[in-house]
């Protein structure tokens, strides 16, 4: 071996002792004939210094430049006084080069090894190799290391299994698309590379194996942003014999004991329960961001007889009247007030009613058809004061939510008024067991077709609109982390689900037949979690997207640089697999 430390593990204890480094060049400084190098590996950086008493190594140390593979041995010494460089972990101290061996070379480089230096991200994912050299991204992998170790020691702990379950499986499009793979074999059928090991993970606990979580690879072929990749990683748990509230106490505790081990911080336990519904009311999400106030408010009641009829008439029509107070925004412009019911205009609003509250009361085109008392009310239960600015939007519940929920994120960051150093978790509980898809004219599972209602016998096509599910998400600063549910174990619940979902049971069998066949065998009550790994390592690392935790990401174009895929194959291997390219459809954009 030739190194016998790394470069940031060097300190004062070290002081007189002879060791031996390798890394790369970080930077070099030629300082009146006295050369120093911030030599670099992934634990960090230390100073080493050429002497031009030893005249063939200095000589050689003239000629290094930036990412230079070197090793060098040599004595540890304090730096002169004068020269301690408090912001590096090694900056009391310098290695003094009596041997130099130069690895290998660097050509100049497309963009400089640095935390400090923005580079467009196509051509940082070009150069991978160069961009994960860079200090706080090595930081970022060793963080995301220990967390995976820490998450399986907790488990191993627990009386957990980890058990894989297959890449190559079986495609059951209901959720995202599948990747599906072709099969040589058997020409014509196809394997689809798992979107979650859901079904696997359901015939362990059918097994017998009771306790089993999985660090598991994931793939969906879906639009990208900035917690979504095509592949991902999930801690996949799943347990037998368990209620809802033995499955989030275990989340609690490993979630717990991670963030200890990784910021040394303390999570408080219990996590609050917060129904779907109070969630959706209030902050108009169902993975609300509770580090800071600004909640919504229902009007519905106390505007159903207004006079502004744009209220009324939506009220009257089954929809409902929500409103934001947003603090201090008085002093809004006519035109920032455009902007903002732009955007909402996004997800479908129709307009955007305001109220700028004064000390007299609340001034705006729209005060003169509403009465004392229900200004009032409106003042009173936003909590307003003078100076804010009361925004509305009157829709569907749906539009409503979606609207202001993403508007008091919007200001929130706008004005600063989010804690950037708080970790809020906490479980939105109480889900609708189905939603109404217009579109199709069908019930769809809000969650997955696996997932156990809350009273199964008494579920019917007549009461599933107010049916809850028994799931869970765990939520930290407005980001899901991760849900899971109490799953469905009988087979005759399952075909009841099927049923409810429009799924024949011709569909169910070819879809999910071995998991049906396995729930007539002894199924246990079972129940369990997925957490999104790479969501988790980011929101530790402080990052925006989860792309600066995975080693080796694809960017929002679904392409990956470095390798340059996805990329054509051979007529040869199509031949093979019995596949053949034809001309994508033509869609006519064309208005008549």
């Amino acid at each position: 071996m030739k190194r016998s430390s790394y470069c940031g593990d060097v300190r004062e204890d070290s002081i007189g002792k002879e060791i031996t480094v390798c890394g790369w060049v970080h930077s070099r400084r030629d300082h009146g004939g006295v050369i120093f190098i911030d030599l670099r590996d992934r634990e960090g950086l230390l100073q080493i210094v050429f002497l031009p008493e030893n005249k063939e190594i200095f000589k050689t140390s003239e000629n290094l430049r930036s990412e230079y593979v070197i090793s060098v041995k040599g004595l540890v010494r304090n730096r002169p006084a004068g020269t301690v460089n408090s912001n590096m972990l090694t900056g009391n101290i310098e290695l003094v080069v009596s041997d130099l061996e130069v690895l290998n070379t660097s050509p100049g480089l497309p963009f400089e090894i640095s935390d400090y230096v923005e580079t467009s991200e196509e051509l940082r994912l070009k150069y991978r190799y160069l961009d994960l050299r860079r200090p706080n991204f090595q930081k970022n992998f060793i963080m995301r290391h220990k967390v995976s170790s820490e998450v399986r020691s907790f488990l191993n702990e627990e009386g957990f299994l980890e058990i894989e379950t297959p890449f190559l499986t079986k495609s059951t499009p209901e959720g995202a698309r599948d990747f599906l793979v072709p099969s040589r074999l058997r020409h014509g059928s196809f394997f689809a590379l798992p979107q979650s090991p859901q079904i696997f993970k359901q015939i362990l606990m059918i097994s017998g194996f009771d306790k089993y979580y999985q660090l598991a690879r994931c793939f969906r072929d879906e639009d990208l942003r900035a917690d979504r990749q095509l592949e991902f990683t999930q801690i996949d748990i799943e347990m037998s014999f368990v209620e809802e509230e033995d499955v989030m106490d275990i989340v609690e505790r490993m979630l717990s004991r991670v963030f200890k081990v990784a910021l040394n911080i303390d999570i408080k336990t219990p996590f609050e329960r917060m129904p779907y519904e109070d969630a959706m009311l209030r902050f108009g999400s169902d993975k609300p961001d509770t580090r800071f106030e600004m909640e919504i408010r229902d009007f519905s009641q106390e505007l159903k007889s207004s006079e502004f009829s744009v209220f009324s008439s939506v009220i009257s029509k089954g929809g409902i009247v929500r409103g934001l107070c947003i603090p201090k925004g008085a002093g809004f412009s006519r035109s920032e007030i455009d902007d903002i019911t732009k955007f909402v205009g996004e997800f479908g609003a129709k307009g955007l009613a305001w109220m700028r509250i004064t000390d007299t009361g609340a001034e705006s085109n729209i005060v003169k058809y509403f009465k004392e008392e229900e200004v009032q009310a409106i003042i009173s239960k936003l909590n307003a004061k003078s100076g804010d600015l009361a925004v509305f939007l009157a829709d569907e519940e749906k539009i409503v939510a979606q609207g202001l929920g993403a508007l008091r994120l919007k200001m929130g960051k706008d004005f600063g008024l989010i804690d950037k150093n708080k970790f809020n978790f906490l479980w939105i509980v109480d889900f609708p067991l189905m939603e109404w898809d217009k579109e199709e004219q069908r019930w769809q599972s809000l969650h997955h077709p696996f997932t156990s209602p809350k009273d199964s016998d008494s579920l019917t096509k007549e009461n599933v609109r107010t049916t809850k599910a028994r799931a869970y998400d765990v939520i930290l600063n407005g980001i899901e982390l991760g849900g899971g549910s109490i799953r469905i174990h009988r087979s005759d619940v399952q075909k009841k689900i099927f049923d409810i979902l429009s799924i024949s049971d011709e569909s169910a069998k070819e879809k999910f037949g071995f998991l049906l066949d396995a729930l007539t065998y002894g199924s246990p009550p079972h129940g369990g979690v997925a957490l999104g790994f790479d969501r988790i390592c980011a929101l530790i690392a402080r990052e925006d997207s989860i792309r600066e935790v995975i080693a080796f990401p694809k960017t929002q174009k679904a392409v990956d640089p470095l390798s340059n895929a996805p990329s054509p194959v051979s007529e040869e291997q199509m031949k093979e697999l019995g596949i053949k390219i034809v001309p994508k459809p033509v869609v006519n954009t064309t208005k008549v």
